[in-house]
């Protein structure tokens, strides 16, 4: 087996489709759902193509020293649950980390509400909760309830912090993840690289703009303002910035967007312009939402790791003793690439476009 795919994570959808069932059938299975029904023999497949593939027991992701949570609750509490996949699939990396040991996940949702949170931390509570992960999907600094400030059980912050590192953080890093999606760019021969970025004011988009900057800086390319150009995270928008691009005097031969909806939309204007993905032009998204395996070309992309930051969370948890400060953890995310990125002929890097 080649060193590529045994660095590989694992999902659930690897474990389908080698056991021949859907993913729901393997969420059943692996988390030995009593009351609906799966006949002996498929249940034997899927615990089989889990152990044949690593996922689960052994699952890269590190288990947890919980003994001392054996056979009690954890609780999760995160601003929105139904939107994104980011808050799933923390709790599944978390789910991952306990497993082992009897533990009970039991999430709730705020909206990001104060009164939500107290009322969610006294259920918890209430229901023997020995530890308690705070989550928000959008990356940023916290100001937390004062219902947080002296909890009976330990509290770990997932995709958020505070401005006093009071509390154990972690979120994705996403600086060294823009880079990561300019450089793979670069190595294939581009030059002139376009991004479509986040809304500025949230951080995400900051930091993945910060490392497409460093990754030009290290090419020893300039920065070129004409280049960037600002969305929304929606299809819509990654279509509308895409037309911006491409109708520049000299358009960019790749387009680094910050999320996959917006390059989803980017494909769109690509096709309607009449060029084709990724011979007229190369395009690397970011998250590795579930539709950047439907578009064709398939996208190449960023993975965000909240899996194993979920995983991270409840390791925490059962850190003994507990320091008074935490920096905040940062975990990368893994560079997934697919058929959206092609290479620069070597007699067209040289070109360097006009000022």
């Amino acid at each position: 087996m080649s060193r590529r795919q045994t660095t590989k994570r694992v999902t659930m959808m690897d474990v389908a489709r080698a056991a021949g069932c859907s993913q729901a059938t393997v969420s059943v299975v692996l988390n030995n759902v009593t009351d609906i029904k799966i006949s002996p023999d498929l249940r034997a497949r899927v615990l089989e193509a889990a152990r044949t593939l690593g996922y689960g027991l052994a699952s890269p992701i590190r288990r947890a020293g919980l003994e001392d949570f054996r056979g009690s609750c954890i609780g999760f509490i995160v601003d929105q649950l139904a939107t994104t996949p980011e808050a799933v699939n923390a709790i599944e990396g978390a789910r991952h980390a306990s497993w082992e040991n009897d533990v009970t996940i039991l999430v709730a949702q705020t909206q990001g509400r104060a009164e939500h949170e107290r009322k969610a931390v006294a259920h918890l509570l209430r229901a023997g909760a020995q530890g308690i992960v705070y989550m928000s999907i959008f990356t940023r600094r916290v100001s937390l309830d004062a219902v947080f400030e002296n909890l009976p059980v330990p509290l770990v912050l997932l995709n958020c912090y505070t401005g006093d590192n009071r509390f154990p953080a972690v979120v994705p890093d996403e600086v060294t993840g823009g880079r990561m999606a300019t450089a793979h760019l670069l190595r294939k021969g581009h030059r002139r690289i376009g991004t479509i970025v986040g809304e500025s004011f949230m951080e995400a988009a900051q930091d993945r703009l910060a490392g497409y900057r460093e990754a030009l800086a290290q090419a020893g390319l300039a920065y070129d303002d004409r280049l960037v150009v600002e969305g929304n995270w929606t299809p819509t928008s990654g279509f509308e910035a895409t037309c911006k691009l491409l109708s520049l005097r000299e358009p960019p031969t790749a387009i680094f967007c910050q999320n996959d909806k917006m390059a989803m939309g980017c494909f769109n204007a690509i096709g309607e312009a009449g060029l084709r993905i990724p011979g007229d032009i190369s395009i690397v998204g970011y998250d590795d939402d579930e539709l950047s395996r439907h578009l064709r070309p398939q996208l190449t992309t960023l993975e965000l790791p909240h899996r194993p930051m979920g995983a991270w969370a409840i390791e925490q948890l059962a850190r003994k003793p507990r320091p008074e400060s935490h920096a905040v953890h940062k975990v990368g995310c893994t560079l997934v690439a697919r058929g959206s990125v092609g290479r620069i002929p070597a007699d067209h890097q040289s070109e360097k476009p006009s000022p």
